[in-house]
């Protein structure tokens, strides 16, 4: 095996795309997956050069794992590792593990949104990261159930990046800085600010909310409802990686009409779980 930088490049971009599909017993994905999943990994390779890393067969050169690692202010983020069938269980996982905590060397903190993988779960642990058992909530909106929100929340974008960098600082000790522009690319963002505190949400066309940060339950609570209300009918909605400590969330969703089901461990290494948070899994 040998291990090497990922490259900003399509070529790379693809690999990884084929390591994470292997590694996850998927087929084929739809065109604006693809687009946005090979968007993720040349910000993440332009951004974090030192962080990104492939795993390559020594004979064939076919790409083996990949893990793709971001450093905020402080902040560790794991966006992906992942490991094909045929080298699961050969130290592939480990050494890239390896690679990803010696770049973040001299953090405070660390996130990582995992799967409910045993592999994975014992990765993270060994690593030094606390795994905190998370949920999901899915489903078509019942309006009827939610009510208005408590307060203004509007469509936001370029010009909220200040206001959502200082929630980030507050919550998780670490701005989002650059990846908010690929957000934006993918996602619309809700803002919330006024005497009850400060907040943002993304969430993109097809109901999934990606990221949620607020200073308070009150204004988190008035995102969620406004996002959940704005979905066009029929639309799916998704709430993924809910720890215990997002109890406005579930209540949001129950009121919504959502359901509710195991969904991995949000991983944390020198903190507790933000809240009130949902984190991004490719960008925590």
């Amino acid at each position: 095996m040998m291990l090497r930088r990922l490259r900003d490049t399509r070529a790379d971009a693809q690999a990884t795309q084929d390591v994470a599909a292997a590694a996850w017993g998927e087929g084929e994905w739809d065109a604006p997956r693809t687009v946005r999943f090979l968007r993720r990994v040349r910000h993440l390779a332009e951004t974090d050069p030192h962080g990104c890393w492939l795993a390559e067969d020594d004979d064939s050169g076919r790409p083996l794992g990949v893990a793709l690692a971001s450093r905020r202010e402080g902040l560790l983020g794991l966006s992906l590792l992942a490991v094909t069938p045929e080298a699961q269980g050969k130290g592939v996982g480990t050494e890239l593990m390896r690679r990803v905590m010696a770049y973040g060397r001299g953090t405070l903190r660390g996130m990582v949104c995992a799967t409910r993988h045993p592999a994975a779960a014992r990765l993270y642990r060994a690593a030094g990261f606390s795994l905190h058992p998370s949920m999901r909530m899915t489903g078509p909106v019942d309006a009827s159930g939610l009510g208005l929100p408590d307060g203004p929340a509007v469509e936001g974008g370029p010009s909220q990046r200040s206001l959502m960098d200082s929630v980030d600082r507050r919550l998780r000790g670490g701005a989002h800085g650059p990846d908010h522009e690929e957000l934006l690319r993918h996602c619309r963002v809700v803002v919330a600010d006024d005497l009850a505190g400060s907040g943002y949400a993304y969430v993109d066309e097809r109901g999934r909310v990606e990221l949620l940060a607020a200073t308070s339950r009150r204004i988190a609570a008035r995102l969620l409802t406004s996002v959940l209300l704005s979905l066009s009918p029929g639309v799916t909605a998704t709430l993924r990686h809910l720890t215990a400590e997002q109890e406005w969330a579930l209540d949001v969703g129950f009121a919504a009409g959502l359901a509710l089901e195991p969904d991995g461990y949000v991983c944390v290494r020198g903190m507790r779980p933000p809240s009130p948070y949902l984190p991004s899994p490719a960008f925590l």
